[in-house]
């Protein structure tokens, strides 16, 4: 699987917290199935370009 987060960014963003080391792994299949969805709809919809509304 390809790392689609950035770990620094999501540090950033949830300052005031620890983040558990597995919790990259599950954001990041999380993030892979949003974009796979986004896909399908944009194909669904006869589109090649991915776009907010498919979200």
């Amino acid at each position: 699987m390809a790392d689609l987060i950035v770990k620094s960014a999501v540090k950033d963003q949830l300052d005031d917290q620890n983040v558990a080391a597995d919790f990259y792994d599950a954001l990041d299949e999380k993030v892979a199935e949003l974009l796979e969805d986004a896909a399908q709809r944009a194909e669904d919809n006869d589109r090649r370009t991915v776009q907010a509304r498919d979200l």
